[in-house]
């Protein structure tokens, strides 16, 4: 995923996702997956924080996201989660997905490229975060 400038952008991810997404990525079934090896490029390009000094309005495990399509100008509410936890219809979307691991440690107002499944392309704009370190 690219920001807006052609270049990915600077992410931030606690230590306690850091060592939940690790144990998920080691599991054989999933560790040579595209999703597990994408997800495996953000987090060794990631800021790592004690949990208790993560900023404001970063994207994190649990998050609730609040993102606009700056192409289209729609409005997404989206919550990242575990893949296990995933679910379409609640607005649940897996840090295995492209968009999940995309939005993973990502600050409000920074932006991503996305392609859409269909190919329809998206310029995703975090605009707010509302955080549950579950």
């Amino acid at each position: 995923m690219t920001s807006a400038s052609g270049l990915p952008p600077s992410i931030t991810v606690s230590t306690l996702d850091l060592n939940r997404l690790d144990a998920i990525l080691e599991s054989p079934a999933l560790s040579q997956t595209p999703a597990a090896l994408a997800l495996a490029d953000e987090l060794n390009r990631a800021t790592v924080l004690d949990p208790k000094d993560m900023p404001e309005g970063i994207v994190m495990m649990h998050s609730r996201v609040e993102c606009e399509d700056e192409v289209s100008g729609e409005t997404h509410v989206l919550t990242l989660v575990f893949p296990r936890e995933a679910n379409v219809d609640e607005g649940k979307v897996s840090v295995l997905a492209p968009v999940g691991s995309a939005l993973l440690g990502l600050a409000v107002g920074q932006s991503i490229d996305w392609t859409a499944p269909g190919g329809r392309k998206l310029r995703l704009r975090v605009t707010a975060v509302h955080n549950d370190p579950a």
